[in-house]
């Protein structure tokens, strides 16, 4: 399945939109969003489980919704320490509506008891594509770390203040969007996605 003319990027979040640009700046596409079409964009809730379910979920709204082919995904943080979690309600960890100092903030108190050695964790991502006509694709990007006792850096969004990639002594926050997106989960999701659609 060869890159549409248009596609549309399922999602509100700013600081996901700006990422998703940045990563596929390459990609053959002239780019639709909530700004271009805002009565025409539902929203969408991510009710499931699995992060495949959830980008799956807003990528077809959004198909169904424009009649145009619609890209999302859906992403978290899992920490080996509580068994995985927060995993696909990682945006929701703190409750409803929280925010991301909030989600964080309850992260790190709930692991205020854990040893470094014992803090790993991993970014992971689901990028999906559907098209009115049924069709989709999806790939996922992983990003494996660990996890910092403070917040550090102003970048990124989300965990990235507390978030150490394998193999570096910096957060996701601290370093320069053209490295995180070379290393991250959502960059490795979307390239792999890329090179399914050329």
């Amino acid at each position: 399945m060869p890159f549409p003319d248009r596609l549309a990027i399922a999602s509100r979040n700013a600081h996901k939109l700006r990422e998703i640009r940045e990563i596929c700046a390459d990609w053959p596409v002239s780019w639709v969003t909530v700004d271009d079409e805002p009565t025409r964009w539902p929203h969408v809730e991510e009710p499931h489980d699995t992060y495949l379910a959830n980008a799956l979920e807003k990528a077809r709204a959004i198909a169904a919704a424009l009649g145009l082919p619609a890209v999302a995904d859906d992403s978290g943080i899992e920490v080996d320490a509580l068994g995985g979690a927060p995993g696909p309600r990682s945006a929701r960890f703190a409750g409803e509506g929280a925010s991301d100092e909030e989600n964080l903030l309850t992260l790190l108190e709930a692991l205020r008891e854990v040893s470094d050695r014992e803090r790993s964790a991993r970014y992971r991502c689901v990028a999906a594509v559907a098209w009115p006509d049924g069709r989709e694709l999806h790939a996922e990007g992983v990003c494996e770390g660990r996890l910092a006792r403070e917040p550090r850096g102003t970048g990124g969004f989300g965990y990235d203040p507390i978030f150490l990639p394998e193999g570096l002594d910096v957060t996701m926050a601290e370093l320069r969007p053209e490295r995180k997106h070379r290393i991250s989960h959502r960059g490795r999701a979307f390239r792999a996605l890329g090179a399914l659609l050329a």
